[in-house]
Formats: structure tokens, sequence, C-alpha cells
């Protein structure tokens, strides 16, 4: 059986875009959908935190949310990996981080060296690796949210994700996926998803994850 680390921040964990509302049930969170979808021939490993950032610091929060910080643990903690899908990049253009996709972009590329670096130091077979591009944020009804993300420039920006990513991807000679193909941000807080939309980046990944991995 195959091994795969979804790596993500608050879409990977299954945040509700109603206020208050509770996780996404297991069942249809995006990590779960995609191993349901590859039919028992792999395990998917379900790292998702809110607000984690690619490479970014955040002392708002209690937990670590600096990906690249956090990344050579848990590839430690869960290797051998066949595969590495990275979905981060939303938190990125907040206006006390990066600001735009192209630094997230950046970022994105600064964590594939990572994983890189972290295999070749110790003599093992380095894992295929996604780049997932975020759903664009949209002008959503959760006003604390939106003042939390600006919001116009990240709406702005957050356009440009899949463009930025993949250059970063084909720079880097690894695989990308548009996440903005198959999943539409919720309106009621702008950034989140609902469900069904959480459910279907799982089921869009699959086709690219058996192509990757021979399945």
């Amino acid at each position: 059986m195959k091994s795969i680390l979804a790596y993500g921040d608050s879409l990977t964990y299954g945040a509700n875009p109603i206020p208050g509302g509770p996780r996404h049930p297991y069942e249809a969170r995006w990590p779960t959908a995609l191993e349901k979808a590859l039919s028992g021939a792999a395990h998917v490993i379900a790292e998702g935190l809110g607000g984690r950032t690619t490479v970014h610091d955040d002392w708002f929060a209690a937990a670590d949310r600096n990906g690249a910080r956090v990344l050579p643990t848990l590839l430690e903690s869960h290797s051998p990996l066949d595969l590495v899908i990275i979905m981060l990049g939303t938190n990125d253009i907040k206006p006390h981080h990066g600001r735009t996709a192209g630094e997230a972009g950046r970022g994105m590329a600064r964590l594939v060296q990572i994983i890189r670096g972290h295999y070749a130091g110790r003599l093992m077979a380095v894992p295929e690796i996604i780049l997932v591009s975020p759903p664009p944020i949209i002008l959503g009804d959760w006003q604390d949210m939106m003042d939390h993300f600006g919001p116009h420039d990240a709406i702005a920006t957050s356009v440009n994700f899949a463009r930025e990513y993949k250059k970063r991807a084909d720079e880097q000679q690894v695989h990308f996926f548009d996440a903005g193909t198959v999943a539409k941000t919720d309106r009621q807080d702008g950034i989140h998803l609902d469900p069904a939309n959480t459910r279907a980046i799982g089921e869009g990944l699959a086709p690219l994850v058996k192509q990757v991995l021979g399945l």
C-alpha cells in the first residue's frame, strides 16, 4: 500500500465556513475522499492545521503555523512516503504575511526543496510531490473574517494562485493540480468550503494521484 501525506491548512483540516460551525465530518474531508477514491491502494495521512502558512511565522496562534519549520518533523514521523500533496497559501495572503500569490508560490517552492533535502540527507528515495493551488477566496458575509484577510487585495491576488503554483511546479519539476477547477469557496465566510466542495478536491485529485503513483 502506498503512503501519501496531505499537508495543508484549514481547507485540509475541514474547517466549516459557518462561523462557529463544527469541523466537517471525517468522510467529507478531502484526504478521506482521496483515500476512498483510490480504493485501498493508498493510505492518506491528513495533516491540516488552521492558519498554516508556507513559510511565515504567526505569533497570534498557540500552535506553530510555519509550514516550513514543521514539515521536516512530519516527514520524519510519517516516512517512508510515496507522495506528498501540499495545499497551502490562503493564509500567506493575509496582510501581515506575504500578501501575494507570487510570494505564496515561492513559499511552495521552498517546501519542495525541504522535502528533497530531508530525504537526500537520509539517502532515502524522495517521494513524488503535487502542489495544489487553493480555490480563490471571495467576498464573504462574515465581516470579521473578511477584515482578517484585507479583503479586497487578498481576493484580487488569490485568483493568481493557479498561475503562480503552476509556474513553481514546472520550475521545480513536480506535479500540479488546481483545486479551483473542482471546488468553490463558500460565501458564508469567503475563505472556507462546504462539505461537498471539500470532498470534491479529494475526488478531483484521484486521477492525477493514480497517474503519479502508477495505481
